[in-house]
């Protein structure tokens, strides 16, 4: 606490926010799906034991909610083994062991899923169980329109930077760059606009609802909803380094969600990989089931193993689709081949060591990256040598900014401190907005959005930035 920023942060106490509307009406409700989903896989077990150990973990989930709703006092986490929990233990005593409508939305939010996660790894038969992994494949597969038109934009893409034919190759160097940073521009929104798609905030979501999120037309739709827009910036420094001729060029991922936005992800990575403005990858992962679909490094071999298998999951019906008698349609022949090329390509990258996944335990604590110099030295030594570090969703935008009441006007390399210039890393965000705090808006910004149907208006609220309708994409050159 003693290395966040005096800005006040994001409270649960605060009605006109966010955060008192996520702390009322969606946690609840996450934590009805989760023991929803144990509840289906105890009644499925024949082990006596595991079954019993099943409906300990549901009462304890049910007795989270219980505390939640009735706005009790949080209590100390239990002991896992693992480092963080003495953290957790001393903030909450820090902080004066408070209820859960009057406690930063920060903290908060981070020790529900922390103490969801103890349930699991406190007990012998469900340790390594992934209490949202059903969720984030159900998505998954409703995603389908749009993970079958960037497959084949992918391949397209990678085939022309692989051919002595393409147009790109014949090129002038004015006309290559500027082919080069609409293709990186193209990129970059489509791993912004994936971030829409988050379990944790889009908690009833239909398969209609889910498409008209993703696709092109979508993107193209929502290209004057990026209010902030450094994306050049990022392109510029990637371009400045493959040029200087370094034989090492490292780009970090900081990841958010599994499911679509991993695999915008992955077309990200594979894409800075084969056009040479990268010559590493490092995605940065989860280490527990978190914020309901953000990624642990089972979903990265989960996706993998989806695309080998496209066939088999997209034609095989769902449950809902089993209980509705509806059929999946058959994926074409190009389907198949465009996921057997993306398969082929992802799985050869991370084969040779160019795609690397490298979790951290400090990604699950529950403080923000303002505490990184001092808590996680060694973390912020090796993001140094990235030549750009992507944080990716509204989870990271929080913690990089301390998740703080700022003016929006106040620019992004205040508000993110330690990290900010001079910090050694270069830190890009892309994030929907889905939370109250935003920085680096033109001044009036905010104002105007207020102003507009369901904005806020004069309620105090900031509606406008709880709907994921919104983006920011922010760039602070700290090597520089």
């Amino acid at each position: 606490m003693e290395y966040d920023t005096k800005v006040a942060p994001s409270s649960t106490g605060d009605k006109n926010s966010f955060a008192f509307f996520s702390a009322r009406d969606r946690w609840p409700v996450i934590l009805t799906s989760a023991i929803d989903d144990v509840h289906k896989a105890v009644s499925k077990e024949s082990d006596a034991e595991k079954q019993e150990e099943g409906k300990s973990i549901i009462e304890g989930l049910a007795k989270l909610k219980y505390e939640l709703q009735h706005d009790r006092q949080l209590t100390p986490l239990p002991d896992d083994g693992q480092p963080d929990i003495p953290l957790y233990n001393d903030e909450l005593e820090a902080r004066g062991n408070p209820k859960w409508f009057d406690v930063a939305w920060l903290y908060s939010e981070c020790y529900l899923y922390r103490r969801m996660a103890t349930f699991f790894s406190t007990s012998t038969h469900w340790k390594r169980y992934d209490v949202f992994s059903k969720q984030k494949m159900s998505t998954f597969r409703s995603s389908r329109p749009a993970v079958l038109e960037l497959a084949a934009r992918y391949n397209d893409i990678t085939k022309q930077f692989g051919s002595k034919d393409s147009a790109l190759a014949h090129a002038s160097d004015e006309e290559r760059e500027r082919a080069e940073k609409a293709l990186f521009t193209e990129m970059c929104e489509i791993c912004l606009w994936g971030n829409a798609t988050d379990l944790s905030l889009l908690t009833s979501l239909t398969y209609d609802d889910i498409q008209k999120l993703q696709g092109s037309e979508s993107r193209k739709a929502n290209g004057e909803k990026i209010i902030a827009n450094d994306i050049s910036a990022a392109f510029a420094c990637l371009v400045k380094a493959q040029r200087s001729g370094a034989k090492e060029r490292r780009v970090d991922i900081v990841l958010d969600n599994a499911g679509f936005e991993l695999f915008v992800d992955l077309v990200l990575a594979g894409y800075l990989l084969q056009s040479g403005l990268a010559t590493h990858i490092v995605l940065h992962p989860k280490n527990i089931p978190w914020f309901v679909s953000d990624v642990v490094p089972k979903d990265f071999s989960d996706l993998l193993t989806v695309l080998v298998n496209a066939k088999s999951f997209y034609e095989t019906p769902s449950e809902d689709e089993q209980a509705s008698g509806a059929k999946p349609q058959a994926l074409s022949d190009s389907d198949q081949a465009n996921l057997k090329g993306l398969f082929e390509s992802w799985s050869g990258l991370y084969a040779e060591g160019k795609i690397l996944l490298r979790p951290n335990g400090f990604w699950t604590e529950g403080g923000s990256f303002w505490r990184m110099p001092h808590t996680a030295p060694s973390l912020l030594s090796d993001l140094k040598e990235s030549e750009l570090v992507i944080f990716k969703g509204d989870l990271n935008y929080r913690k990089l900014t301390g998740d703080a009441m700022w003016d929006p006007a106040t620019p992004f390399t205040e508000a993110i401190g330690p990290l900010g210039p001079q910090s050694g890393i270069r830190v890009l965000s892309l994030r929907t907005c889905k939370a109250d705090v935003v920085v680096g808006l033109a001044k009036g910004k905010d104002e105007e959005l207020r102003a507009m149907e369901r904005g806020g208006g004069d309620s105090g609220a900031r509606k406008w930035a709880w709907s994921g309708k919104w983006a920011v994409v922010s760039f602070c050159d700290g090597k520089a």
